[in-house]
């Protein structure tokens, strides 16, 4: 594609896949890259490089798993690239599992890496189970 061909929203929109409304939302998230011109009536136009930063951004959003703001980090700290996915390689690699229990406060909860919240474990003892068994049986003869 030439450098100097410019590109409509609503072509861009088609290419890529994604709304307009969504490119018109990226381009507020991420001024200093996604910047098109404007002709007239205000209609938006993209250059070559302009879109394929949205193609990076659309990856590192739907494919990658990141959020606009993971990738506003990446852009402020100078490691956003549009050929370069080894740039983003570690970020995308620190992705947490989630684990999936309730928890009743934040008191019973463990901070590990990257501030994703862990359920503490406690070994169950038997003896306080059964007497809690207990009580509430009681409870709940008192209560019928």
């Amino acid at each position: 594609m030439d450098k100097e061909y410019f590109v409509s929203i609503n072509n861009v929109s088609k290419e890529l896949g994604i709304p307009a409304y969504t490119l018109r939302y990226w381009e507020k998230q991420f001024p200093t890259i996604v910047h098109p011109t404007t002709g007239a009536g205000g209609r938006r136009y993209y250059r070559a490089e302009a879109i394929e930063r949205l193609r990076k951004i659309q990856d590192l959003l739907y494919n990658r798993g990141m959020t606009i703001a993971g990738v506003k980090k990446l852009i402020h700290n100078g490691e956003f690239t549009v050929d370069g996915a080894a740039t983003v390689s570690h970020v995308v690699a620190k992705k947490p599992t989630v684990v999936k229990q309730k928890v009743e406060s934040f008191d019973d909860m463990d901070i590990v890496s990257d501030t994703i919240p862990v359920p503490k474990v406690n070994p169950i003892n038997s003896a306080k189970l059964d007497l809690t068994i207990g009580l509430l049986s009681q409870a709940k003869d008192l209560l019928e």
